[in-house]
């Protein structure tokens, strides 16, 4: 494929560099946990002052330097001079002093501290929680540890984060862990450009899908027509212009310009981690990349989830898993073999991948699996409704109907979906929607050619695959921030991630995360608030419910103590991890009352997602999309908890 050309030429260059010998001194550039390691992740009790874990003070530089990265010379912005930044090891029951200082010459900066709970005014969101580090100042976070697992921090200063402003945190139990291990790594993901970040987004502002070179060409149009026929072919293209969306824009920036990152090392640098054959190894993965998501695999070695977004979960045992950006997922595996394994991550859009090793000697490596042919958006996607088809003159003597296509809920899933059919969401009357199907694609309904569409597009798996319909769309009134609408919204919870329908082996999906304890909040929502992921591919603008964050003039205020349901809709034709500072939030996944906490959840195209919170953290809480750029041009609200007097003082 040409829009590999670029990447393939870096990979060719950087092996060669290894063979020789010519990477090594990127060690000293790399923390300790980047380096090739023996798996002792915690600090050893001796070196903690009063011989055991306790409060932990730590002292973190932002600096803007020359540094060696991706097998390139670049300035970027460093934590304690490396990139990624050091583990932030922290014990749960005891205090933190995080203490960071700002050495960039005139630029202001933050650090966020990514899913924990703390006082607002530590959370470090510039304009949101406090005004930044100004240049030569020092902030000085300052909280109690609630909380154990695998987290992350990194700047929320404009598009700083894309520079090197990112590490991992990493908070010990104050009890015994139900699943046991002998060895502890961090793996954090990330993605790394060497154009300016702002350049970047101008690109994406002048032509949306800049970096998009898997496009569907004349050729395809022409193979698409012989194959499917010229109706059926010509309905397909007229349904994506309307939509102003590509199939192929699976992501906004590509492997064309990133490269994919592991602790800090690119593909060719090979990060490493040791092991004995026959010892359990724990993965503590973090993608920490600015608009990538990875689909992660260790050939020939089953994964065992135990922790997702830092909290424990019943174990599951899967083959690979999708992690959304700025999710986290703690895995447990049992190499046995006296032999290397690769730990594969490659992009969803299958543009590039990172890659480390598991060996049980340093220098050891394994084959690198070969990127998988790039998935595409389907009608599914597109907020379709898919039963109004005339299926009947498919081949093979007609279809299945996707389940819950006559709109009933599934029963697996109807507590977990409880109350969406009641919500109330300005300018989305519920009551409407079967009125509103998409006029633009009730043509489609009965045409004969759909045989042609069943070849075209796979018409039959997303059938199957497709998650049950829960809604559908009401009048649109959005404004111009928001060009599309998911006329009908899907539980898509138990389907695997875009490009993961068809893998032929295990793949991780929402609806198998349980929590390992009963929910300790049972009742019922006193408020709901309804949010629509809105945006304008076209002309890369994006927001909630239409509008951007500089056109909103009141926070969402969630009252003090109450237990409330957020449900989100996405109307894009993109995944969105959302994520909410300061609380988690409980899944709605049909766990019944083992509801998992997320800090982020993925919400895919034209799905509808429930989750249950409850507002007992005051202040004022960021609230938005994690992909940095959709975030920057305006998916992003605020979230404000009044005190326990419900005085407006936060």
């Amino acid at each position: 494929m040409k829009h590999f050309d670029h990447n393939q030429q870096r990979r060719r260059v950087l092996k060669a560099m290894a063979s020789a010998g010519l990477l090594a001194g990127i060690d000293a550039l790399l923390p300790a946990y980047a380096q090739t390691s023996s798996g002792h992740l915690a600090t050893p009790a001796s070196d903690v002052p009063g011989g055991r874990p306790g409060p932990v003070t730590m002292d973190i530089a932002i600096r803007r330097e020359g540094i060696k990265i991706a097998g390139g010379e670049a300035s970027a912005t460093t934590l304690n001079r490396t990139i990624p930044g050091p583990i932030v090891e922290l014990w749960e029951g005891h205090d933190a002093v995080l203490r960071v200082t700002n050495h960039l010459a005139k630029e202001s900066s933050s650090i966020h501290w990514h899913g924990i709970l703390l006082p607002f005014q530590m959370d470090g969101v510039p304009g949101v929680t406090f005004p930044g580090i100004a240049p030569g100042k020092t902030f000085e976070a300052r909280f109690p540890v609630r909380q154990y697992g695998t987290y992350w921090y990194h700047s929320h200063t404009g598009l700083q984060e894309q520079t090197g402003l990112y590490g991992p945190i990493v908070i010990h139990p104050k009890e015994p862990e139900p699943f046991s291990y002998d060895r502890d790594y961090v793996v954090q993901l990330s993605d790394w450009t060497f154009e300016d970040p702002y350049r970047v987004m101008a690109k994406l502002k002048k032509m949306s899908d800049y970096y998009n070179f898997n496009q569907r060409t004349v050729g395809k149009f022409a193979d698409d027509i012989q194959s499917a026929g010229l109706s059926p072919t010509l309905r397909d293209r007229l349904a994506w212009g309307n939509m102003r969306m590509s199939p192929t824009d699976i992501a906004d920036i590509t492997g064309y310009t990133y490269t994919y990152l592991m602790n800090g090392r690119h593909p060719a640098g090979n990060w490493t981690g040791l092991f004995k054959p026959g010892e359990r190894i724990r993965l503590r993965f973090i993608n920490s990349g600015a608009m990538s998501f990875f689909n992660v695999r260790i050939p020939g070695l089953a994964m065992t989830v135990v922790q997702a977004d830092g909290q424990n979960v019943e174990p599951v045992e899967t083959d690979e898993f999708q992690i959304g950006v700025a999710e986290t997922y703690d895995v447990i595996v049992k190499p046995q073999a006296d032999q290397a394994y690769t730990i594969m991550a490659e992009s969803m859009d299958r543009s590039g991948y990172a890659r480390g090793t598991l060996a049980p000697r340093a220098g050891m490596t394994a084959a690198i699996p070969p990127l998988r042919e790039p998935p595409v958006r389907t009608m599914i996607d597109m907020g379709m409704d898919m039963s109004s088809m005339d299926m009947g003159s498919m081949d093979g003597g007609g279809m299945q109907k996707a389940p819950g296509s006559n709109m009933a809920m599934s029963e697996s899933r109807s507590g977990g979906m409880k109350g969406m059919q009641d919500m109330k969401h300005t300018g989305h009357d519920m009551s409407d929607m079967q009125k509103n199907a998409d006029k633009g694609m009730a043509g489609m309904k009965g045409m004969g050619g759909m045989q042609g569409m069943e070849k075209m597009q796979g018409v039959d798996s997303m059938m199957e695959s497709a998650g049950p319909i829960v809604a559908r769309h009401g009048p649109d009134q959005h404004g111009p921030g928001n060009i599309t609408v998911a006329n009908v919204q899907r539980d898509r919870l138990a389907e695997p991630g875009t490009g993961l329908e068809n893998v032929g082996h295990r793949v991780l999906t929402y609806s198998q995360l349980r929590n390992v304890k009963p929910m300790a909040d049972k009742r019922e929502p006193s408020h709901t608030f309804e949010l629509h992921l809105t945006g304008n591919m076209e002309r890369y603008m994006w927001s909630f419910d239409g509008k951007e964050f500089h056109e909103v003039t009141s926070p969402i205020d969630f009252p003090y103590g109450e237990r409330v349901r957020l449900i989100l809709v996405n109307d894009t034709m993109m995944e969105h991890p959302i994520h909410l500072h300061g609380m988690f939030m409980e899944l709605e996944n049909g766990q019944g009352d083992r509801l998992p906490f997320k800090h982020t959840i993925n919400v895919r195209a034209a799905e509808r997602v429930s989750l249950l919170i409850t507002a007992d953290e005051p202040g004022r809480w960021a609230f938005h999309c994690h992909l940095l750029y959709h975030m920057e041009m305006g998916m992003f609200r605020v979230v404000r908890v009044m005190d326990q007097t419900g005085a407006n003082n936060v």
